[in-house]
């Protein structure tokens, strides 16, 4: 099951209460306060990491509540610390504070890691308060409490390319045959549900993760159909690779197909489409591909895209992943703030 929202809430432990005692030795008549402090609470800490590709594994248990640390003791011994916990959470996941609405962190890195909930000082024990003039203390602090907070947390894909299109237009036949990944296809129309992530692999061992994004509709900027839940994940792509139907099975032509994905990326997030983009003219073995692709490159001799035909069924993918290779590593040498 893929998971992209998630609500929690993280309580991190109380400090532990400090001790109010006395020595108490033979030959000693004045040993003097010897009350020990109270440990920390633990702390919640979220960690970023590529073994997790949604945030599944936070929804079947949206509470999360570290230890409390012990109290101090007599002859002067502290508690100890109480352990932290650690929530890990896929890279590309934002995390908001659910009551204010500010974000606490974007977890963008792999082996990142942020403390969302702080752990409660422990409290001090009596020798802390001797002076001069009060040498026996009969006073001690309780421990502090731990942060709790609500969090809210959004996954959003990070992959070097983005495949965008239609339904039915052949995008995760496309990541099937590029990559491992086993996106769910099938001999008649439907669209994939959520984001699958596959790893293109080269002979020289580099390596480009390509995300089959769901099917995109008109009005899904507007959150029609899947909406939202579609175009956050495209926002973090390098490279946009439209994946257009040449055969124009569902009835409609390729160069409108194109045109109105450009427009809802737009409308969610304005100059979205004008991010490095290529167009992947799939199904070009269908009889009336051929002339759809040349009317298609003759309304774009003023556009600067790069039209790679294939047949992604067949495996016939000609210099797609090339082609794929140098537009991403390209933006990596001059990369931008989208």
């Amino acid at each position: 099951m893929f998971v992209d929202k998630a609500t929690i809430t993280v309580k991190a432990g109380d400090g532990g209460n400090g001790c109010c005692s006395f020595h108490r030795e033979k030959y000693v008549p004045r040993g003097g306060p010897d009350g020990g402090d109270g440990g920390g609470g633990g702390n919640v800490i979220l960690e970023a990491t590529n073994s997790e590709q949604s945030l599944q594994a936070l929804v079947f248990n949206r509470h999360y509540q570290a230890q409390s640390g012990p109290g101090g003791k007599g002859s002067n011994m502290h508690g100890r610390k109480a352990p932290d916990i650690t929530l890990k959470v896929p890279i590309g996941t934002i995390v908001t504070d659910a009551e204010t609405g500010e974000l606490v962190v974007d977890m963008n890195e792999a082996g990142m890691s942020v403390v969302v909930a702080q752990g409660g000082r422990g409290g001090r024990g009596n020798p802390r308060f001797a002076t001069q003039t009060n040498r026996a203390p009969r006073e001690c602090e309780p421990g502090f409490p731990g942060e709790e907070r609500e969090l809210r947390l959004e996954l959003k894909t990070i992959a070097d390319v983005g495949l965008v299109g239609y339904p039915n237009a052949g995008k995760s036949t496309l990541l099937r045959a590029v990559s491992a990944a086993r996106p769910k296809v099938a001999p008649y129309p439907f669209t994939t549900l959520h984001p699958v992530v596959g790893v293109m692999e080269y002979p020289d061992f580099a390596r480009i993760t390509m995300a089959d994004i769901p099917g995109l509709i008109e009005g899904a900027h507007d959150n029609v159909g899947l909406g939202h839940a579609f175009l956050r994940h495209i926002e973090r792509t390098t490279l946009l690779a439209y994946v257009l139907d040449m055969g124009g099975v569902d009835g409609r032509t390729p160069w409108d197909d194109l045109t109105h994905l450009r427009e809802e990326l737009d409308l969610y997030m304005p100059g979205l489409s004008k991010r490095a983009t290529i167009i992947v003219a799939n199904k070009m073995d269908l009889p009336e591909a051929a002339a759809n692709l040349e009317t298609l490159r003759s309304m774009l001799t003023h556009e600067l895209f790069e039209i790679i035909p294939v047949c992604a069924e067949a495996g016939e993918l000609g210099e797609l992943k090339d082609i794929i290779r140098r537009a991403v590593e390209a933006r990596r040498r001059s990369p931008f703030d989208f």
